[in-house]
């Protein structure tokens, strides 16, 4: 016998109800666990259910427990249940051994007198017994005769169990006083509410278990097991098969937790339009993609909670592995090949306002499937699927969705709760093209040919590639980190996006999981930085408009947040989606994130920094004057300088927005140096007039640096002025200039920090306890910082080797994510993420001048 044998809409059910948040599983112990049998003392629980039953316990946000008629003591010694699974005897009001205690004299009393009366009975008629409790006692009939089963029973009905305070409970063969309230029912909820179970599942077979079905509602399971009257939505004919459902939920809950499946990180490959982000597998399984913004929700949300949280997959009927994934050259074109068969994925580039396009061409000889299960909110909006001639209408969201797929014969199919469209398709033909539309409802052709589409969308990205000046030095991966910083663009906004992604771990199975699809004031400025020391101005033109747009919703540059939505709002505040188990089982899922109210005071150098860059670039060009440094930018640097002016002697969170509490980090210092130097810089290139103020300011600041950074006990400047832990972003203060790279305590620094923070191929930001749990891999940007920091103090072979490393861990199509973990060898962080190419893109400049 195996699950399949199961009840098909059972099947569903526990499907469903596996993916719950916080699971409770609950159970009756005879005629469910265990089978009934002649001897009470003999009825031992099938192993089956007993391994599934304990890891269930063992899973996380997960409880397990039996609530029996038993006495506590008799089911813990006959049960055998390890100590994970949570024991209720006493029809649910026993949920501690030895709560005798708590029961009135007046209670004891009556008690003492219910089992004499059933003794009295049990005495005269064979095969009738007594089983006495610490809060009742049960006359059990299933051996004697019908006849003597009979009388007895009439005979506690008409007698004792008229008494007052007397609770009545009538089963199988069995008939039960108690001196307490006993509920099963009431029992359940107790469950629920000590572990804030969002969902729970009872397997009962009796009368007594009926006051537990009663009390389940929702995505509540109930299960009856063997004949009769039942409130349960579900029905079994045997104990055993109580097992295989145990084991199959048990397989369901652990396969939704641990993400089985999720894809390694580096192996995801990004898809971009002006205004949208994708992420795709391997295997041509879209695994992200948000609408209508790319901070907004998931439609397709399966790199963090797998095919139910929702995909659009295409492959060869014939199970195989792809045979390459790579990029059209200059574009962020995908094509997935398998033999006789390619997928080429873009986002098309003719989209109106609001509304986000997604388009797969199937091409080759062999036939393919396709499984298309658009999850909107991250699936937590029911949707239901309607074919038509040209396609697929979505319903049950405010926004209309259709999937154009002309020729193309869809099946749909339920699993109670959401609907998956599957078809099979045969391109030997000729193209089959799928396009997605979201915030569109036309199922009509496009008013130009798709070929058409796909080479204006490859056009935007190789016209701009090919009038960059990159780096020699790996001129392939130079190029696609340029492009992947572009694909980080929100080209309607300004704004610049951190990395595509929520939620991917610093640590698998671990909390740190953050939300980055947002517009950070320092990540972006060094994106458009990276961009200008290529070629390409446009974007830091438009981010810095962006910047004066948010300047105006505060009160101050010094109230700057660290960060804003692509468009220049505020954060909503940080949630979790309790709904998806997390890539690779990485828990909490967030969306929004809470660094957005910490004092970052380093955030206003580097928009300095992107100024000087962009004005320099301009001059290069042959622009003076105000053409290479404008008002409207200059305002914005006095902006800068004034945000400094106020708060640079303040603690703030740093770079790494610890969440614990403000520190005077030496990173931040620097970079309010670097503002005031860099702007001081910019008066006397562009004839700018400046503050008296200014210069002593600067000087300030430099030699506080200087003095209170250093830490003689370690040899090194120090994260904070309080201690001695390193930060490798300290290494700026040789980086920026602050200090003469040829002075001996940069050179310690950097040596203290190869000492305590690199580890192989990486370089950790920090060891310290920043107040999470758990720990996380190394900053590809950290080991970047380190690589130049090589070069400023002529250790260049030291610098080569590193960068080579870091190179070798990108992924093969040349995308790489925030962290990577030395150890197990594999990518961390959200991915792509904009710091680790541009710190790429930064050390081959450097390696290559």
């Amino acid at each position: 016998m195996t699950a399949q044998d199961l009840p098909l809409e059972l099947r569903r059910a526990l499907i469903g109800v596996a993916r719950t948040p916080r699971l409770l599983v609950t159970s009756d112990y005879d005629g469910t666990m265990a089978p009934l049998v002649s001897d009470p003392l003999k009825a031992f629980p099938h192993p089956e259910s007993v391994h599934a039953m304990r890891g269930l316990a063992n899973l996380a946000s997960t409880t397990a427990a039996v609530i029996s008629g038993r006495a506590l003591r008799d089911l813990a010694t006959l049960s055998r249940l390890p100590a994970e699974v949570q024991l209720v005897g006493s029809h649910g009001s026993e949920f501690d051994i030895g709560f005798i205690h708590a029961i009135d004299d007046d209670a004891k009393k009556l008690l003492h007198d219910i089992s004499e009366e059933m003794s009295t009975v049990a005495a005269d008629l064979d095969g009738v017994t007594v089983e006495v409790k610490p809060a009742s006692a049960a006359l059990h009939v299933r051996n004697a005769s019908p006849e003597d089963a009979q009388r007895a029973l009439d005979a506690i009905r008409a007698g004792i169990a008229q008494r007052d305070g007397v609770e009545v409970t009538e089963g199988k063969s069995v008939i039960e006083l108690a001196v307490i309230v006993t509920d099963k029912g009431v029992a359940l909820d107790i469950l629920r509410h000590q572990e804030s179970a969002t969902a729970a599942v009872f397997f009962g077979d009796d009368v007594t278990d009926e006051k537990a079905f009663a009390r389940l509602h929702g995505p509540d399971i109930g299960v009856k097991v063997g004949t009769g009257d039942s409130a349960a939505g579900f029905r079994l004919e045997t104990t055993e098969q109580v097992s295989l459902a145990l084991a199959f939920l048990l397989q369901e809950r652990r396969q939704w937790l641990s993400g089985a499946d999720a894809p390694p990180i580096e192996r995801l490959t990004m898809l971009a339009s002006p205004n949208s982000v994708a992420l795709v597998t391997p295997d041509a399984n879209m695994t992200w993609l948000c609408h209508p913004e790319p901070d907004s929700a998931a439609i397709f949300a399966h790199l963090l909670g797998g095919d139910q949280a929702g995909h659009f997959s295409v492959g060869p009927t014939r199970a195989a592995l792809p045979l390459s994934q790579r990029y059209v050259d200059g574009t962020m074109t995908v094509q997935t090949k398998w033999s006789s068969l390619q997928v080429t994925d873009y986002l098309p580039h003719d989209v109106p306002d609001g509304q986000t396009s997604l388009t797969r061409v199937i091409s080759g000889t062999a036939t393919a499937v396709v499984s298309f299960a658009p999850r909107p909110e991250f699936g937590n909006i029911r949707v239901r699927l309607e074919p038509e001639a040209d396609g697929i209408r979505i319903y049950g969201t405010a926004d209309p969705m259709v999937l154009r797929s002309p020729g193309v014969q869809w099946n749909i199919v339920s699993d109670g709760i959401q609907e998956t469209a599957h078809a099979e398709v045969d391109p030997s033909q000729g193209p089959v093209i799928l396009e997605l539309r979201l915030g569109a409802d036309d199922l009509g052709p496009s008013a130009v040919p798709e070929p058409e589409r796909r080479a204006e969308s490859e056009s935007y990205w190789k016209d701009w590639a090919d009038r960059l000046t990159l780096p020699p030095l790996k001129p392939d991966l130079m190029k696609r980190s340029a492009l992947t910083l572009r694909g980080l663009v929100h080209a309607d906004s300004g704004s610049i996006m951190a990395a595509a992604t929520t939620s991917l771990p610093e640590e698998i199975g671990g909390v740190r999981n953050w939300d980055y699809r947002y517009c950070w004031l320092r990540d972006a400025a060094l994106t458009a930085s990276a961009l200008v020391n290529v070629g390409s101005t446009v974007e830091a033109e438009n981010y810095l408009s962006w910047v004066h747009g948010v300047l105006e919703s505060v009160s101050g540059p010094e109230r700057l947040h660290p960060l804003y939505t692509l468009w220049g709002l505020g954060l909503p505040p940080e949630a979790v989606i309790d709904e998806l188990p997390g890539y690779a089982g990485s828990r909490p899922v967030r969306v929004g994130n809470a660094a957005n109210q910490q004092v970052q005071l380093d955030v206003f150098g580097p928009i300095v920094d992107l100024i000087s860059s962009l004005a320099h670039n301009r001059r290069a060009r042959g622009r003076r004057g105000k053409e290479a440094l404008s008002d409207d930018d200059w305002s914005l640097v006095r902006a800068m300088v004034e945000a400094v002016e106020r708060r640079w002697s303040e603690p703030d969170h740093g770079i790494w927005e610890i969440r614990g509490n403000p520190r005077h980090h030496v990173y931040s210092k620097v970079m309010g140096w670097m503002t005031i130097d860099r702007a001081l810089t910019l008066a006397r290139k562009f004839n700018r007039e400046t503050e008296p103020s200014w210069e002593t300011l600067c000087s300030t600041i430099r030699a506080e640096v200087l003095e209170q950074g250093w830490n003689d006990e370690v040899q090194s400047y120090t994260a904070a002025y309080d201690g001695t832990d390193l930060d490798a972003a300290t290494l700026h203060i040789g980086l920026s200039g602050l200090i003469d790279p040829s002075d001996p305590r940069f050179a310690a620094t950097v040596t203290a920090t190869e000492r305590e923070l690199r580890s192989g191929m990486t370089v950790y930001r920090y060891h310290h306890d920043d107040g999470l749990p758990g720990g996380e891999g190394g900053f590809h940007l950290c080991a970047a910082w380190l690589v130049e920091a090589y070069l400023l103090i002529g250790q260049r072979s030291e610098a080569e080797a590193l960068f080579a490393q870091l190179v070798a861990v990108a992924g093969p199509t040349g995308l790489l994510s925030e962290e990577y973990d030395p150890v197990a060898e594999r990518s961390l962080g959200n991915h792509p993420q904009a710091y680790s190419h541009l710190g790429l893109l930064r050390c081959a400049a450097l390696l290559s001048s």
